[in-house]
Parts: structure tokens; C-alpha cells; sequence
């Protein structure tokens, strides 16, 4: 089990973590299909820039309402109107 300085291996998988996360927060825990187009959204934003813009990435979308997978093909045509 982990302890609190996190240097343990994990007390619990990603999908248990976000599952009560959301319950305590009020909301649903994503999908398989979200999940994977917000981990790639971090990923576009972590390879195009610094990566702290990964998380602060999928917030901007998560505030901004807009899909995951949406923001992900955003994202894309972002960086790539970049790589010009």
C-alpha cells in the first residue's frame, strides 16, 4: 500500500481513483472512449509544448464544455496549424 508520500506502489487502479473521485464530486466517472481521447488531448499538449499544459489542457476543456474527443481533434488541427 502506498503511504502518504506516494513512494509505495499504488493502494488502487486509475478507473477505482477516478470512479470515487467522481462520486465525490458529483459527477460521472468517464468511459474507456473518453478516457483515451483525454489521455491523448494531455498527450498532444504535453509533445507540443511544456508538459504541465497536459492537465491544464483537459480542465480548459472540461470548462469550456466541450467533448473530450472534440477537444482532442481541436487539438490536433491546434498543433498541427503550429508545425505549419
Amino acid at each position: 500500500m502506498s503511504d502518504e508520500t506516494g513512494s509505495g506502489p499504488p493502494s488502487t487502479t486509475a478507473q477505482e481513483w477516478l470512479a470515487g473521485f467522481a462520486a465525490v464530486i458529483g459527477a460521472p466517472a468517464p468511459d474507456e472512449d473518453t478516457n483515451e481521447a483525454l489521455l491523448n488531448l494531455a498527450g498532444a499538449a504535453a509533445h507540443d509544448s511544456e508538459r504541465i499544459a497536459a492537465p491544464i489542457a483537459c480542465w480548459m476543456a472540461g470548462v469550456a464544455g466541450v467533448d473530450p474527443a472534440e477537444a482532442l481533434e481541436r487539438a490536433r488541427q491546434y498543433v498541427s496549424k503550429r508545425a505549419g
